[in-house]
């Protein structure tokens, strides 16, 4: 059982909730959401802004220009932190709650503050797409450390879901069992359930037909793959027994199951790459999906 996740600099009591804040529903979604978490873990609230300042910089050749977006930036960074706190202190009045703002970018600060905070939040806009694949959520989640959770209501439209299990994917990755470690506590810390679901590939099952893969009996397969869960699974269920655990195998698409999940789910867990991932590629594909299309928030936990 790899405890790594539970020992590490993230799970210091000094270490905060970080959220960013970009004024948008989507960022005030996240703000509510990493309030009640940090109320809930009695931790400090980060609120953070990057005014992403140097690209006006280069563009502005005049210093009075130059000082003049600036101020304006810092003035517009001031009001989104201002209205940010407000919604917090709405979830409980008595958080401890800061604010920071940078001359950075917001997913450069936020990047730099995961490396120690508790976790990291950031809102999901609906609907997200491929066009989202340059932006500070795909970023942050890429590059950040720890915990990273990408915040979107849920299929109801009606905020955020605070019943459901919380799901962890599991694929027998180093990367997985960093989820695992992460959903558990997350199971135990909600009271809930977990459900650990696993898919032992990628392809869609009617691509098994004709590939050397059915040489092995698809009964032979499960049971080896029912073992592999179960071994995954099982220094965690004795460190926290009072959380159920829901065990969920499928033959393939673990995207297409985790997405069905994520309707009914109040948190997804996953880790950054699967198994399956290629060296030096950052978010997996799963991971990728999950994060643009869930529709709950979506826990991406990094291995150090």
């Amino acid at each position: 059982m790899r405890d790594e996740y539970l020992t590490d600099t993230h799970q210091l009591v000094s270490a905060a909730v970080v959220v960013g804040a970009e004024g948008t529903p989507a960022s005030d979604l996240a703000v509510g959401w990493a309030a009640e978490a940090a109320a809930q873990r009695k931790r400090t609230l980060v609120i953070a802004h990057g005014m992403n300042l140097y690209p006006a910089r280069a563009l502005l050749a005049y210093g009075q220009l130059v000082d003049e977006a600036s101020a304006t930036l810092r003035r517009h960074g001031e009001r989104v932190l201002a209205a940010a706190r407000r919604i917090a202190r709405e979830v409980d009045p008595h958080l401890a709650v800061e604010t920071a703002l940078s001359d950075d970018s917001g997913a450069k600060l936020l990047i730099e503050l995961s490396k120690s905070a508790h976790l990291v939040a950031l809102g999901a806009a609906a609907g997200g797409s491929l066009s989202h694949l340059g932006s500070s959520l795909l970023a942050v989640t890429s590059h950040g450390h720890g915990a990273i959770v990408a915040v979107r209501e849920s299929s109801t439209g009606q905020g955020i879901r605070h019943s459901g299990p919380v799901v962890v994917g599991v694929d027998g990755s180093r990367s997985s069992d960093t989820a695992i470690a992460a959903a558990f506590a997350e199971a135990a810390e909600r009271e809930t359930e977990l459900v650990a679901v696993h898919a032992w590939s990628d392809l869609a099952f009617a691509d098994y037909a004709g590939t050397a893969f059915v040489d092995v009996p698809v009964a032979d397969l499960e049971a080896i793959e029912q073992a592999v869960l179960a071994e995954r699974l099982a220094g965690w269920q004795e460190k926290y027994p009072d959380v159920p655990v829901v065990r969920k195998m499928y033959p393939a698409s673990p995207r297409k199951h985790l997405l069905e999940w994520s309707e009914t789910a109040q948190l997804l867990v996953v880790g950054s790459r699967g198994r399956g991932g290629f060296r030096g590629l950052l978010l997996g594909s799963t991971s990728n999906a999950l994060v643009q299309h869930a529709r709950c928030p979506v826990m991406v936990t990094h291995t150090k």
